[in-house]
């Protein structure tokens, strides 16, 4: 039996929306470092941070207020979670290398220099 959104106990709305206003503002922070910051590179970091974190308030968010509303526990979202944390960064990785690639054979100067390896100094 589903209970409605007025039937659940005020402890369980207050963490809900809490949840929701976190992952919301995660989010948003995201999207504000994805324009504030100058240069690609830089870009992509923020908002697959905001994403990651952001859907992750959310998802916890719906999965208290179903758990709660339905009196058993709901973890369908755990899929989304799973789904989200691996390919935002896996995404994230390969724009970089493209990116990386890209400005590297045009050579106009925006890559970050190559890392070279420090000798070993035990030899």
């Amino acid at each position: 039996m589903m209970y409605s959104a007025l039937d659940i106990p005020v402890w369980v709305a207050v963490c809900v929306a809490f949840l929701l206003i976190a992952g919301a503002l995660l989010a948003l922070i995201g999207s504000i470092g994805f324009l504030r910051l100058p240069t690609f590179y830089e870009r992509i970091h923020a908002p697959t941070l905001g994403t990651s974190w952001g859907i992750g308030g959310v998802m916890l968010g719906s999965m208290v207020y179903f758990s709660a509303a339905a009196s058993r526990l709901a973890i369908h979202e755990i899929l989304i979670g799973v789904f989200v944390t691996l390919t935002t960064p896996i995404t994230l990785m390969m724009l970089a290398r493209a990116a990386l690639h890209r400005d590297r054979v045009e050579r106009n100067g925006k890559a970050p220099p190559k890392q070279t390896p420090e000798p070993d100094s035990n030899s």
